[in-house]
């Protein structure tokens, strides 16, 4: 189903072709008009236009890449944080997150899948993505998936930790530029070609990472022509391999209340306690845990214990390529005008197949004689430390998950000079980008005689086992239980127009205008299905191409078992037609491969019209030169919105707008040749996610027998949270390509949202249930997240003989975040409010880089630290402390170059050299902890290289 049909656009069509004919106008005069086009900003030598802009000359090195990015942030108005490739295709990690990991102030997780997947800036992820100042994102998101930019395609990326009102009002944390070469940046003909094979070793797999950039440029008479074409392909088969505890919930002890069985779970009501609320689950501190704990049961103080209702392993096996393009074309018909066309492509495949052994740890039906002797507890506790439970049961599925994503910008740009003092800037661009995925999934079943469980062996990692871990292996010993078979397609596209002009007004103080205007028409789409069905036989009775069988599970790293027999996700994939018509025979309702089809959840459309002024003052204050900025931007929003409930089939039509002014202001004032004091002012906004719009549920059955199931939904009346920054900065360039710097930083912000639960009563949804807890996001929250960062990049000149070319690079940053979140009781009312911190904001975080640079050899050993922090919290089904943070991450690279002839470089780069674990745990305040309440421990696996390079230009 095309987006067009079930989006609610005004005049959309209209709207495009104006769009199309005003930038083909305005180009077409601009080339009439002879206008001299301003030198382009990334040159490889070029005048300084602006604030913004900074000579770079074409040298290499690791000194060289590093003494490049200083020289952005030096000239620079905001503060702003560069990675440069030292030459072409040479940053030297495998993505852009990776690429950033060792700038200041910027923190990276998600380490899993062989790579750096995910980055916030200052602890927030909300980042604006932009390619060579474009805004881009990818599919329905609101964000480009920055992992999925290969490294090689990249000249410089920018991080912009405030904002003036030339830039895109949107992204509270910041702004990350990725720029990409032009035909113009080289003097004339460059090559580069570069192979690496990367073996990741838990998938003992080695995997191609292919680039190649081929440029040149010619005088045809008084006409400069330049063309650039540059691709990358790279391809990761990797193998994650993770083990989890389940949630914590209450339990009767070994001599429980009148009525009930030792240690069975208690629910939060029960029939044999009519009228009453034992225990509420959601809470963020979780049940006591004191030892000797009571909840009141009918009238009677009763103890409780603490135990996990479940463990789980989880061996994920994926296979992931990433295929680009870039293609730019530059004409300068006369020195007064330059045009450049640009293409980039950026596409994503990842098939991964999920190998999960699931076992419940708290079936009480098999007690044994003396249930008393079945566990141990954490001293001074109440919690269960270690198990034995009989007669549990389990299920083992086999996940396979097909994603794919393609994404396409194509854009047009002039640049001109009117008369001596005015340049002007025109860009034209289209975007679209796709996302869909298949999900596969075939569950097989059993009860096992009993499992043993140390939910904390010492290490973090839980150790279970079976009273016979071979059966796990056997097919007789499985029943095919249900199969889940759901797909989605997200769309997004966008037309983007923007003018841009530049005064050289040398007024006294009054150095520069700056005024423009940006028009951007952009459409999101999610669509999915799903069904599920059971079919009941043993695992033996299907074709043997259906069972896999997977080996050496954890490398020996917790008393786990290490092999299990499921459903092949691959074969899943394969013979989804002959699955589908197998449970068909048993469930008629189940549809076949001819009777599928995506129901659209939600067609958005968004119209964003901004414009904005700006003025760079200059004057001297004792004899220094002083510099100021200010600018204002308005920015209005017009947003359409369909949504088409699954239930039911009802559609709605809604709309929003917001209106802004978002002022800016920037003074920088130089104390001495080699010191510069900067202060920044500026508002920013965040606007709400396209998904988070959508007020459709999402909706899981009651799985625990609690009651009443789980759900989530969004919101449509989401209003955009607005930012106040503050940031005040000293630089000291004390030696050539070295320098040590600090910001200290506050961000006031309103309107955060946040999830809201409530309990609803929703019919015909097909589940077991009707009543269900629901969360919602709303602006319910304010918050302030303040801090420091500071770093040095040090290359002494002084050091003797084989020392000489050693240097140090690293930055630190210390974060303080609080927001108040609302309290609600089941029916949604707000009762009260907490104080928590921001998700993903770790309060310490630092990075350190040993250098070395000297004839022929370069080499980097980069060690990368982030404190613990809130990476989310659990489903408020449970009674442990909901907030789920991960332990410090942390990991050890090292990179090595040897230029053999000219033009030729050997490379080596290995990653996470301490072969790490991500390990996470339940907290919240005093309640919890890695100790008593550890959740999931995942290998990171380490990868090495050897690559080849050649490059002339």
């Amino acid at each position: 189903m095309s987006i067009r049909s079930t989006t609610p656009r005004v005049h959309s069509a209209a709207r495009h072709a104006w769009l199309l004919s005003a930038a083909t106008t305005a180009l077409i005069l601009g080339a009439a008009t002879g206008a001299h086009a301003q030198a382009a900003a990334d040159a490889p030598v070029a005048t300084q236009a602006d604030d913004n802009q900074v000579e770079e000359v074409v040298v290499r090195g690791i000194r060289a890449s590093l003494e490049k990015g200083l020289a952005v942030k030096r000239q620079a108005s905001q503060v702003v944080e560069s990675v440069v490739a030292e030459d072409i295709g040479k940053l030297p990690d495998n993505n852009v997150v990776e690429a950033l990991q060792r700038v200041s102030g910027v923190q990276v997780t998600n380490r899993s899948g062989g790579e750096a997947a995910a980055i916030s800036i200052r602890g927030m992820p909300d980042i604006t993505t932009t390619w060579n100042g474009r805004n881009v994102f990818t599919a329905s998101g609101r964000q480009f998936a920055l992992q999925d930019i290969p490294a090689n395609l990249v000249k410089r990326i920018d991080v912009y930790k405030t904002r003036s009102a030339e830039q895109i009002e949107t992204g509270i944390a910041g702004q990350v530029d990725v720029a990409t070469r032009r035909p113009f940046d080289f003097t004339g003909p460059a090559l580069s070609l570069a192979a690496r094979g990367i073996w990741h070793e838990q998938a003992d797999k080695i995997n191609p990472n292919l680039s190649g950039l081929v440029s040149n440029r010619w005088q045809v008479g008084s006409v400069e022509i330049g063309a650039l074409l540059s691709v990358s392909y790279a391809r990761t088969k990797f193998r994650d391999q993770s083990v989890t505890a389940g949630a914590l919930v209450p339990f009767m002890t070994a001599t429980p209340a009148a009525g009930w069985t030792p240690l069975e779970r208690i629910q939060p009501t029960d029939a044999r306690a009519p009228g009453q609320q034992l225990w509420t689950p959601g809470s963020n501190s979780g049940l006591p845990s004191a030892a000797n704990s009571t909840l009141a049961i009918n009238g009677v103080a009763t103890p409780y214990l603490l135990s996990r209702d479940a463990v789980f392993a989880s061996d994920f096996y994926g296979d992931r390529k990433r295929p680009a393009v870039n293609l730019a074309l530059q004409l300068a018909p006369n020195d007064r005008s330059e045009y450049t066309f640009e293409f980039f492509y950026d596409g994503y495949r990842n098939t991964t197949f999920n190998s999960l052994l699931f076992s419940f740890v708290d079936w009480w039906g098999d007690l044994g004689p003396n249930p008393a002797s079945s566990y141990t507890l954490y001293p001074g506790t109440n919690i269960i430390k270690s198990r034995t439970a009989g007669s549990v049961y389990g299920f083992n599925s086999g996940d396979l998950t097909s994603a794919k994503t393609d994404s396409y910008v194509y854009a047009l740009n002039g640049k001109w000079d009117i008369g001596d003092r005015l340049q002007v800037t025109g860009d034209f661009s289209y975007q679209n980008s796709e996302y869909s995925s298949q999900f596969l999934a075939m569950r097989t079943d059993r009860v096992a005689k009993s499992i043993s469980v140390d939910f904390n062996p010492g290490n973090g990692v839980t150790a279970f086992k079976f009273d016979n871990n071979a059966l796990l292996t056997d097919p007789a010993q499985w029943n095919v239980a249900q199969f889940y078979d759901n797909a989605n397609r997200n769309k997004g596209d966008a037309i983007t127009l923007s003018f841009d002009g530049v005064y050289d007004a040398d007024w006294g103080p009054l150095k520069t205008l700056k005024f423009g205007y940006r028009f951007d028409d952009r459409s999101a789409s999610e669509a999915q299905r799903n069904q599920d069905g059971f079919l009941g036989r043993p695992l033996s009775t299907l074709d043997k191409g259906l069972q896999f069988t997977n080996k050496d599970f954890f490398d020996g790293r917790s008393d786990v078992p290490t092999s299990w027999v499921l459903a092949n996700g691959y074969y899943l994939r394969d013979h989804a037609t002959d699955i589908r018509a197998l449970y068909k025979t048993v469930n008629p309702k189940f549809k076949t491969t001819d009777q599928l089809q995506l129901f659209t959840n939600f067609g958005i459309d968004e119209a964003t019209t901004a414009a904005y002024a700006q003025a760079d003052f200059e004057q001297e204050l004792f004899g220094r030169p002083l510099k100021a900025q200010a600018g204002l931007r308005y920015v209005s929003v017009d947003t359409d919105m369909a949504f088409n409930d699954q239930l039911t089939g009802a559609r709605t039509l809604t709309s929003a707008k917001i209106d802004d002014l978002l002022p800016s202001f920037t003074v920088r004032y130089d104390i001495a040749n080699d010191v510069t004091l900067r202060f920044n002012y500026g508002k920013t906004l965040r606007r709400p996610n396209f998904t988070d719009l959508n007020p459709n549920y999402n909706l899981t059955d009651d799985l625990t027998n609690v009651g009443y199931g789980s759900g989530s939904s969004g919101n449509p009346d989401l209003k955009a949270t607005r930012a106040t920054n503050y940031d005040l900065t000293a630089e000291w360039y004390f030696a050539p390509a070295s320098a040590l710097y600090a910001t200290a930083f506050r961000r006031e912000i309103d309107g955060l949202v946040v999830p809201l639960r409530r309990r609803q009563t929703i019919t015909g949804s097909g589940l077991e249930t009707d009543s269900f807890v629901i969360s919602q996001p709303v602006n319910a929250s304010d918050g302030v997240l303040k801090g420091l960062e500071v770093g040095l990049i040090y290359f002494p000149d002084y050091l003797p003989g084989v020392l000489k070319g050693l240097g140090v690079q690293g930055s630190l940053t210390k974060l303080k975040s609080s927001q108040n979140v609302p309290l609600t009781n089941a029916a949604g009312d707000i009762i009260g409010e907490q104080e928590t911190s921001f998700f993903g904001v770790s309060d310490f975080s630092y990075n350190v880089t040993l250098a070395y640079e000297r004839g022929p050899i370069g080499a980097r050993l980069s060690y990368v630290w982030r404190d613990n922090f809130l990476n989310n919290n659990e489903a408020a089904l449970f009674a442990n402390p909901l907030g789920i943070w991960r332990k410090p991450e942390k990991s050890l690279d090292f990179q090595l170059s040897y230029q053999i002839r000219d033009k030729v470089s050997l490379t080596f780069d290995a990653v996470n050299l301490t072969d790490e674990l991500s390990q996470s745990y339940y907290a919240f305040g005093d309640a919890g902890g890695p100790k008593t309440d550890n959740f999931g421990s995942t290998i990171l696996s380490r990868t090495f290289a050897v690559g080849l390079r050649y490059s002339f230009n």
